[in-house]
C-alpha cells in the first residue's frame, strides 16, 4: 500500500481563537488508516472545557469582531480567496482525505473541487441576494432585515469530511455567523487545513473554531451549550434523535440531514445502459458510504433477469484496491467498527436474498484493512433487513416489481426519505411518479447532479429542515420585519376624552 503522504497531519489539535491548542484535559485518541487499521497519529480529544473555550472565542468574535458587520462584498472577497486556496491545494487535500478515509483518490479530488465551489457559490449569493420589501403607496412600507443568528455549532460526518464541512462552513460564515466545528472522530485530519486556509484568506480570528472529539463528549457539549443558538448536523438518524431532544431545552434552531435507504426505480422502457451505469455508481462510489446511495434497486419484471445479469457482471468487475491508485473504484471502508457493521449485514443478506456478486472480503485483499467486495443481493423481499436498514457500504438489494402502483409502494416502504432515482423514457409517468415518492430529492433519468441553488434534505427519518441556496441563508439568519408608516397614523386613542 501507498506510504503515508508527507502532508498528512499526525498531531491533530483543536483550533480556537486563531491558535492550535491541546485539550484542557490533555486527552488524545488514535487516528487510523483504513487500509491497514494502523494508527498513524493522535488527535486532541475535546470535552466540555474545550467547547466552552471555543464558544467563548466565537461569541467574542460575533459580539465585538468585524465579521458580522462587514459588507457582503468584503465577505465575498474572503470567501472567494478561500475557494481559490482550496482549488490550488486540491491534490494535497485529496491525498489527506484518501489516507484518512479510504476514499479512492480520483473521487477524493472531486470532493475537494466541490468544496471550493461551495464557498464560491455563497460568495456570489450574498452579493446578489435581495430581501422582500412591501409598499402600500402613501400608507406603509415594510422590509426584511436579515441578521446572523450568532455562534453556529456544526457537526459533520466521516464520509467525504472536507467537502461536507465546506457545505456547512460556507453558508454559516457567509451569513455573518461565527462557528464551532466538531468533525467526525474517525476522520479529523483534513479539517486541520481549514485553519491555515481561513487565516491566509483574511478571515478574522475567532470566526472559525475547531474542536475534535467524540459525539458523547465534544458533540454533546456543543449541542447543549446555552450560547450556541443553532446546530447543523449530518449523520445517522438515531444520533439525530438524541440531538433533537437535547436542542429542545434551549429551543435551538436545527438542521439535520440524516440516514437514507434510497430507491432507484428502473422501468422497462428505461435507457438500460444509462440506468445500469448510474445505479452502479450510485451505490459503489465513495465506497458506498454516501447518504444518497441508491441502495435499493427496484426493477420492472420484464427486464429483471437481463438487468441483474448485466448488473452483477459489472459489480464483479469493480476494481477494489489501493485507494491511491487512480484506477481504483472502491477503497477500504473508513474504520474497523464500520467494517464489522457492514460485514454483519453481508451475513444477514445471505439469508434474505440471493448473492450474485461479492459477499465478503475481495479475493486477494490484504490481511489488514477494511476491504469489502461490492456486493449484490437479488430477489430481496421488502420485509428484509437489507431492504429496510441503512448499511452504508458497497451493498445493494435488488427487487422486482410488476406495476407502477407496486413500484411506488416499494419505493416508499421504509422509514427513510432522503433521495430517489427514477429511470423511464415516459416523462409523463416519470414526473408523476417522482412527485409521489416520499423523498426530499428525486433524480429523473439523472444521478446526483445537483444545482447548489436547490434544496437539500430529506423527510421522515432522513432529516429535519433543508439547506442549499437561500434555504441555507435562511437557516443561519433571523429575518426581522421592519414596518414604517408613510402617512398619517390612524390608531384608536385609548384613554382619550
Amino acid at each position: 500500500m501507498t506510504q503515508r503522504p508527507a502532508n498528512v497531519p499526525t498531531n491533530i489539535k483543536h483550533y480556537i481563537n486563531g491558535e492550535f491548542v491541546d485539550s484542557v484535559s490533555g486527552e488524545t485518541f488514535e487516528v487510523l488508516n483504513p487500509q491497514t487499521n494502523g494508527a498513524y497519529g493522535t488527535a486532541a480529544s475535546g470535552d466540555k472545557a474545550d467547547i466552552d473555550r471555543a464558544v467563548a472565542a466565537a461569541t467574542e468574535a460575533f459580539t465585538n469582531g468585524p465579521w458580522p458587520r462587514m459588507k457582503n462584498r468584503a465577505k465575498a472577497r474572503v470567501l472567494n480567496a478561500i475557494a481559490d486556496a482550496v482549488e490550488a491545494r486540491d491534490q494535497e487535500l485529496a491525498e489527506i482525505e484518501t489516507w484518512d478515509t479510504g476514499l479512492p483518490i480520483t473521487q477524493a479530488k472531486g470532493q475537494a473541487r466541490r468544496a471550493a465551489e461551495n464557498f464560491r457559490f455563497f460568495a456570489d449569493l450574498i452579493v446578489a441576494q435581495h430581501d422582500n420589501a412591501f409598499k402600500v403607496p402613501g400608507t406603509q412600507m415594510n422590509y426584511v432585515n436579515r441578521k446572523p443568528k450568532g455562534v453556529a455549532g456544526l457537526i459533520t460526518p466521516w464520509n467525504t469530511p472536507f467537502m461536507l464541512e465546506s457545505w456547512k462552513l460556507a453558508p454559516a460564515i457567509a451569513s455573518g455567523c461565527t462557528v464551532v466545528l466538531k468533525p467526525a472522530e474517525f476522520t479529523p485530519a483534513s479539517a486541520q487545513l481549514w485553519a491555515g486556509i481561513f487565516e491566509d484568506a483574511g478571515l478574522p480570528k475567532g470566526v472559525f473554531n475547531l474542536v475534535n472529539g467524540f459525539g458523547e463528549t465534544a458533540g454533546d457539549a456543543l449541542v447543549k451549550h446555552p450560547d450556541v443558538p443553532l446546530i447543523s448536523f449530518t449523520g445517522e438518524s438515531r444520533t439525530g434523535q438524541i440531538i433533537y431532544a437535547n436542542c429542545a431545552a434551549h429551543l435551538k434552531g436545527m438542521s439535520m440531514e440524516l440516514g437514507g435507504k434510497s430507491p432507484a426505480i428502473v422501468f422497462d422502457d428505461a435507457d438500460l445502459d444509462a440506468a445500469i451505469d448510474s445505479t452502479l455508481f450510485g451505490v459503489f462510489s465513495l465506497n458506498g458510504e454516501r447518504c444518497t446511495a441508491g441502495s435499493r434497486i427496484l426493477v420492472q419484471r420484464s427486464i429483471y433477469d437481463d438487468f441483474i445479469d448485466r448488473y452483477a457482471e459489472r459489480a464483479r468487475n469493480v476494481k477494489v484496491g489501493d485507494a491511491f491508485d487512480p484506477a481504483t473504484e472502491v477503497g477500504a471502508l473508513v474504520h474497523p467498527e464500520h467494517y464489522e457493521k457492514v460485514m454483519s449485514y453481508l451475513e444477514i443478506g445471505k439469508g434474505e436474498g440471493r448473492c450474485v456478486a461479492g459477499g465478503g472480503r475481495p479475493e486477494g485483499a490484504p490481511a489488514e484493512g477494511n476491504w469489502v467486495a461490492p456486493t449484490v443481493f437479488v430477489d430481496v423481499e421488502p420485509t428484509a433487513r437489507i431492504f429496510q436498514e441503512e448499511i452504508f457500504g458497497p451493498v445493494v438489494a435488488i427487487t422486482p416489481f410488476d406495476t407502477e402502483d407496486e413500484a411506488l409502494e416499494l419505493a416508499n416502504n421504509t422509514r427513510y426519505g432522503l433521495a430517489a432515482y427514477v429511470w423511464t423514457e415516459n416523462l409523463k409517468r416519470g414526473h408523476n411518479f417522482a412527485q409521489n415518492i416520499n423523498a426530499g430529492m428525486v433524480w429523473l433519468n439523472s444521478h446526483n447532479v445537483r444545482d447548489l441553488r436547490s434544496p437539500f434534505g430529506g423527510v421522515k427519518a432522513s432529516g429535519l429542515g433543508q439547506e442549499g441556496g437561500y434555504r441555507s441563508i435562511d437557516f443561519y439568519t433571523d429575518q426581522q420585519a421592519v414596518h414604517i408608516t408613510l402617512g398619517d397614523v390612524h390608531t384608536a386613542r385609548f384613554g382619550a376624552n
